[in-house]
């Protein structure tokens, strides 16, 4: 537990919280500033951050838990389509430092909007890309 996270105190039962979930691995619980109703957190017990410092068996259980939850909110809050997002870094929208999963119930009308695409100048940009990532892949 890092005791200066928010999730960790959360986790610890020190700060309250509406949980909807927990197991010895994960706690899912009520993001207070939901992008739709429903919206819940997911997270390790474990302070880890970012995702490519998670233990492989800590993060498919949370991964597990995150099926878990959206399965809820079909079928508890009758959500039409599910998002489940993860940031890593501030850059990418990450507000607390300890690894967690967005499960976002969707509904007809809802104001929450998805990303705006962008493109490749090219195939061959594309390739490349693609070509650094594989290479990262196999070192």
């Amino acid at each position: 537990m890092a005791s200066d996270c928010i999730f960790c105190r959360i986790v610890a039962g020190e700060i309250p919280s509406a949980k909807v979930f927990e197991d010895d691995a994960s706690v899912a619980f009520m993001d207070i500033q939901p992008v739709s109703k429903g919206h819940t957190l997911v997270v390790p017990r474990e302070h880890h951050d970012p995702i490519t410092a998670v233990p492989a068996e800590v993060l498919k259980r949370t991964i597990l838990a995150v099926q878990k939850v959206a399965a809820a909110q079909y079928a508890g809050l009758k959500a039409v389509a599910i998002n489940v997002t993860q940031a890593n870094g501030a850059l990418a929208g990450q507000c607390v430092p300890h690894v967690h999963f967005h499960v976002i119930p969707r509904y007809e009308g809802d104001a929450h909007h998805q990303w705006t695409p962008g493109k490749y100048s090219s195939q061959e940009e594309m390739q490349q890309y693609a070509a650094r990532i594989r290479d990262a892949i196999r070192r």
